[in-house]
């Protein structure tokens, strides 16, 4: 085997994947998913701190863009707006991975220890929102709020996606629940 391999990281997790699918999370050792990309444990543990992070290694590039997107939204826009921006912007990525997402979480569905990193990841980003919308100079405690309330329009939407026929995209599900929270909060009902 070679010192570099091409595409070591999106072969690890595609390996991971095909392992938890076939034996479940619990029975797949970090050597066998190393051993399914023909990489080492080693190369492994230089893009992965564990088997569980293969799940979540892409929730960085999701904060970054959504994070970068909220700083770019015009001034008027109020918080929850900013917000839905950015999730918008976020949508087109998913929904070039539709059935890679529907994978993975039926997976994490399947665990509760996968379930309880799902909830930390999205309380980071919740808070990584509200770090957002603090330096556009959004005052607490509307700033969390936002935060926390974009990403339960985030959940509700990717479950929504994920279980759909696949006849709409991410994107029109992150507005219906978008409206359906702006309703709701006006004292309506969706």
């Amino acid at each position: 085997m070679s010192r570099w391999e091409p595409n070591a990281r999106g072969r690890l997790e595609q390996a991971a994947m095909e392992l938890y699918g076939e034996r479940g999370y619990e029975k797949t050792t970090v050597t066998e998913i190393a051993g399914r990309a023909g990489l080492t444990e080693r190369t492994f543990f230089r893009h992965y701190a564990d088997k569980r992070e293969v799940l979540f290694g892409g929730s960085v590039l999701l904060q970054g863009l959504l994070v970068d997107t909220l700083a770019e939204a015009p001034e008027s826009a109020s918080p929850i707006d900013a917000v839905a921006g950015a999730l918008q912007a976020a949508a087109a990525v998913f929904d070039e991975r539709r059935e890679q997402s529907r994978r993975r979480q039926e997976i994490i569905s399947a665990n509760v220890e996968l379930q309880e990193r799902e909830l930390v990841k999205l309380d980071s980003l919740a808070a990584a929102l509200a770090g957002a919308l603090r330096e556009r100079g959004v005052p607490e405690p509307a700033a969390s709020l936002a935060g926390e309330a974009g990403v339960a329009v985030f959940k509700v939407a990717f479950g929504r996606w994920i279980g759909g026929s696949g006849e709409l995209g991410m994107g029109e599900f992150i507005q219906e629940a978008l409206d359906e929270l702006k309703a709701v909060t006006a004292g309506g009902r969706a």
